[in-house]
């Protein structure tokens, strides 16, 4: 897994793209899945170890704020959605203050007519907001006094329906990094993920070969024709199917297997919450096969299942990471995991010199046993 160390001890506060702690900024995260968010809802988020406020307002559109009200402190999300002369704001609960979606001030009930206080001069940050396919994403911007339109699209998964079939969530006690690397590193599924239902040890270790290419952001094990699980996918599809897995920066792995007819995607989302602290979200989109709908009772409980094996084995690399810092990194199965330091410091490199990000990741296959 990644020296979460290294790559914080090499970055600067004043330094655009990554934070001090590691985590990179001018990207979109993860806030929540939609059906988090009812019109005129609030919900209370920690993204970077930041308090954000996520509402919808009562005509249905999703913002996000700064979760602290600039006069006594108090997070704005303990307050409630009002209208103010026609337009959506949020009310602190401690004196009233109202905030527009923009996050100007529009309401201070306690000032009088004539005392120096014009609302409009307070503030509060706002964050660019993308709702798509039933989940709410936040762009995150290095510079705390952004206010205009981001220059990095939002993610794109292709084409998804409008809500998801079910999602799951786990905390990781790790770094955002740590949690990356243990989630794409492909040679630990046969002894954290081995049991009689999936892959028991009985079946042992087999040769994986599998052709990479670059991607936007991101890499990917090239569109190829699945093997071992053909059968049960020709059976749930009723064809021919290709199957691919995708990372991109800063935290998205999606994998996707479709035919002509029938598309399953799952996408796994990483939020940084704190320093030791990540949140996993899992979401699962599929259109086109009417048999997988009588697999969810049997995909969700599985699905959690792994996410939890995976949290647990990053517990105990915790317990190793308070007496060690180096690791060591092999080839081929932690490629990736360089790919992944690499990208994370051009991107940081790309911000400061304002210049379009470059790939450096070149086709290539990768061998190992899993």
């Amino acid at each position: 897994m990644a020296d979460t160390q290294t790559l914080i001890d090499k970055t600067t506060e004043t330094q655009p793209g990554i934070t001090a702690e590691g985590w990179l900024t001018d990207s979109w995260y993860l806030a929540c899945p939609s059906k988090a968010l009812k019109p005129g809802g609030l919900k209370h988020v920690i993204m970077l170890d930041q308090p954000i406020v996520v509402g919808r307002t009562e005509a249905g559109e999703a913002f996000a704020l700064r979760d602290i009200c600039p006069h006594r402190l108090v997070p704005l999300s303990a307050g409630k959605q009002v209208d103010t002369n026609g337009e959506p704001t949020v009310e602190c609960p401690y004196h009233g203050w109202r905030f527009g979606t923009d996050g100007v001030c529009r309401h201070m009930p306690s000032v009088l007519e004539d005392q120096p206080y014009e609302p409009g001069r307070f503030r509060v940050r706002r964050y660019p907001v993308h709702e798509k396919n039933g989940m709410i994403f936040i762009f995150i911007p290095h510079d705390p006094k952004f206010d205009g339109e981001p220059d990095v699209p939002p993610p794109d998964f292709g084409q998804l329906p409008d809500k998801p079939k079910f999602v799951i969530e786990e905390t990781f006690n790790a770094h955002m990094d740590d949690a990356v690397v243990g989630l794409m590193d492909p040679a630990h599924v046969a002894f954290v993920h081995s049991q009689w239902w999936w892959r028991p040890p009985s079946v042992g270790l087999k040769l994986k070969e599998k052709p990479f290419v670059p991607r936007d952001r991101g890499w990917a094990i090239d569109r190829h024709q699945p093997s071992s699980n053909s059968l049960a996918y020709k059976a749930l599809f009723g064809g021919k199917v290709t199957t691919q897995i995708i990372f991109q920066l800063p935290g998205y792995r999606w994998e996707i297997v479709e035919n002509d007819t029938a598309r399953l995607l799952t996408l796994t989302c990483l939020t940084p919450v704190y320093k030791k602290q990540t949140r996993i979200t899992q979401v699962t989109w599929f259109f086109g096969a009417p048999l997988l709908n009588l697999a969810i009772p049997i995909f969700k409980p599985a699905a959690r299942k792994f996410l939890r094996q995976d949290g647990d084995i990053v517990d105990l690399q915790n317990e190793g990471m308070k007496y060690q810092k180096a690791m060591i990194w092999i080839d081929d199965i932690d490629v990736q995991a360089k790919w992944y330091r690499t990208l994370k410091k051009e991107w940081a490199a790309s911000r400061t010199e304002g210049r379009p990000f470059d790939n450096p990741i070149k086709p290539v296959t990768l061998r190992w046993r899993s």
